[in-house]
This record gives structure tokens, sequence and C-alpha cells, in this order.
């Protein structure tokens, strides 16, 4: 098992770091960094640490233990948990992190490009059966590829290109360039991790709507839920370098407080604070494997033994895929690790930003994930 472990986090950080943008660490934005073992919480929150002897005792114990166990490989990390009423049950800072340290936070930026990309269908620019021939006067086989096979990495386009990291074009730029590149395989028969499908997605929900990726994020998501111009999608999402080609597929600048109403939007599917925001379906689409039968080409979890399969900008955690799954997540390369439990009534952040040159982060962080999952499920009463 152990071995297994180090390999999947091996496999995992790899084939993140596609999605991770720039290599030079950012300085935090307002840290606040708490004292090591310290626990924060944002304005008007009670959560806090348990006090002692609370059915959380065991979590903040798992926490402990594991960054204690990692040493100077992980300096800090944070775990926040909400319930299904959006109250912050749970948190704690361990080592050098904190709750509003703004980080890239890698391949989470895809679940929320997901939602971006739901309220662009439910405004009635996109349908998921919207193709490239339709929106960006594709030819060939490739005009077939449906908005559904970007979302979940089945469009069979090669996975990664160069452009995708490139600050200076724009996001158009980008996507002609990947227009011109020879595909893997036709559309919805093989299953690819990579940058390019939603870059392409993207690209299609510019066009349709006549706004920039940026402008897009803000006006649906960052301005209605109150979070500042900083939080955007770059390039080179470490350095906050590159606004006009976002990688879309990881390149979002965040702090955990800030991260928490967009995971309450997907937990919600897509109802909170009083926005709208996609629609129940898509969401509920979201968290099922739209091909079930697919080739498994570029994958974190290939011949691993992990049960996970892909539904639409999230990994799905359940032993029915094609039928749904309760636990849906989005893990990046950097460690930051939301994921969202319906049945148990709950979301979580597991926040850090760790050194991309770590091949064991992404093995450090699910495998935490993982771990602290039944525990929570335990504090919950569930």
């Amino acid at each position: 098992m152990a071995v297994m472990v180090r390999v999947l986090g091996l496999s995992l950080g790899l084939m993140l770091w596609a999605c991770g943008g720039g290599d030079d660490p950012s300085p935090p934005v307002d840290a606040g960094i708490p004292d090591a073992g310290d626990s924060t919480t944002d304005g008007g929150s009670d959560a806090g640490t348990p006090d002692a002897g609370s059915p959380w005792d065991v979590v903040t114990t798992a926490l402990e233990a594991r960054v204690a166990d990692a040493g100077s490989s992980v300096p800090g990390l944070g775990l926040a948990v909400y319930d299904a009423q959006d109250r912050k049950v749970y948190e704690r800072m361990v080592g050098d992190f904190a709750p509003d340290r703004r980080v890239a936070v890698a391949s989470s930026s895809k679940m929320v490009a997901g939602t971006v990309l739901f309220e662009v269908i439910r405004q009635g620019h996109l349908s998921l059966d919207s193709t490239t021939g339709q929106v960006l006067g594709w030819s060939g086989d490739k005009a077939n590829i449906t908005l559904r096979h970007l979302l979940s990495f089945t469009s069979g386009l090669q996975n990664e290109h160069f452009c995708t990291m490139q600050p200076g074009i724009t996001l158009a730029d980008c996507v002609a360039t990947i227009a011109g590149t020879d595909p893997v395989a036709p559309p919805g028969t093989r299953y690819d991790y990579g940058s390019t499908h939603l870059h392409v997605a993207a690209r299609m929900a510019e066009v349709t709507t006549g706004k920039s990726w940026n402008a897009l994020f803000r006006e649906t998501l960052a301005v209605p839920l109150g979070l500042p111009q900083e939080v955007a999608y770059f390039t080179q999402p470490r350095l906050g370098q590159g606004l006009t080609n976002p990688l879309i597929a990881g390149g979002l600048r965040t702090s955990m407080n800030e991260y928490a109403p967009l995971l309450a939007l997907v937990f919600h599917r897509g109802r909170y604070a009083g926005l709208e925001r996609g629609t129940p379906e898509l969401f509920d689409a979201q968290a099922r494997e739209p091909f079930p039968g697919v080739v498994i080409g570029n994958s974190p979890v290939k011949d691993l033994g992990l049960p996970y399969r892909y539904g639409l900008t999230a990994w799905l955690h359940c032993d029915t895929p094609s039928e749904g799954c309760d636990v849906i997540s989005s893990p990046g390369a950097f460690g930051w690790t939301p994921w969202v439990d319906r049945k148990a009534g709950y979301y979580a952040i597991l926040g850090m930003q760790l050194d991309r040159q770590d091949n064991g982060v992404v093995n450090f962080s699910v495998s935490l994930s993982n771990e602290l999952q039944p525990l929570i499920r335990a504090a919950l009463g569930q």
C-alpha cells in the first residue's frame, strides 16, 4: 500500500503540474500567519479549533501528525470544513499558513471554471452539445467536439500545448494554435487529463458572450461573491502574471476564505447566497462520468488501483460514476484540495501551496484528504 501511495504521488504530481502555472513561489497576500498549531477564523466565524474532548479532536490530531511526519516539505497547511448551512464548523491552521493567504491553487481552478461555463450555458450562450465547428469554425472530425467532451477531457485533442503556459498572447491566439494540432482520438472515445480542453471551452464562452475569460469570471462569480480583483485567472499564477491568456485548467489565485463561496456554489448545485449560477441539472451532470466506455489515456490515477473517474471538471469518488457520485473533488499540483460531500452534508478545503519540485506534493494532499473524509463524517455525526 505504501508503495502504491508513493507511486500515486509521483504520477498525480507530474500530471497535475501541467496545470500549475509558473515555477517561482509568490509572496503571501495579507498572510496573517498564525503561530505553529494556532487556528484562525475569518470575520464573524465562531469555528476555530473545537475545545478539547470534541469529536473534531481526531481531525486535528491527524492534521498535525501528517504535517509533523512530512517535516520541512510541508511548512504549513489549513483545513476548513463547512456544513450544509454554510457554517464554518471547523478550521485549523498548522504551521506556516493562514486562511486569508492568497496562493496558486493549480488544478483546483478546474471546478471553478466549470461553474463559470455552467452559467454561460444557463444564460443560453452555449449548451453541453455546442460544438467547436458551430462556435469556433473548426472543421473535420475536430468540428464535432462538444463542450461536454471538453469539460470531461474526452475531446480527443492532444492534452497539453505549450501555448497554454505562454503569457503575452491571448486565449484566442492559443486556441487558434491548438486548432492546428492533430487529434489523438475521435471525440468521446478517449480520456486525457490536461489543459487544452478547458482552454478551448473557455474560448467558446468568450466567442459566444463577447467577453474575456477573466471578465466572465468576475461578472459571474467574483463580483457577486465579493471577491477582490486580485482573485483571477493567470497564465503564471504563482507569479501572478498573464491575464490575457489565462490558464483555465490551473491559473486561479485565491485564498481559503475566498475559495469557500466558490465551493459552496458547487455544493449547493449553483444556488447559494441568493445567487443562481448554472442549473441543478448541470451540477448533477458534473458528478457523473459522461462517457463510461472511453479508453483511459493520460490520467493521474491510471493503473494505480484507485476508483476515481472524471465527470465535468471534477474527479468522482464512488463506485458508480456513470450514475453519479456524492463526493467530488478537484486537487491541485501544489497541494490545494477542495471537495464536496453531499451525502454527509459538508464541503471542505485543504489549503496549502507546497514546493512544486516535491514529487510527493499531491501524494501528500490527496492521501490526507482521503484520510480526513471519514473522520470529518464522524465528527459531523454521520
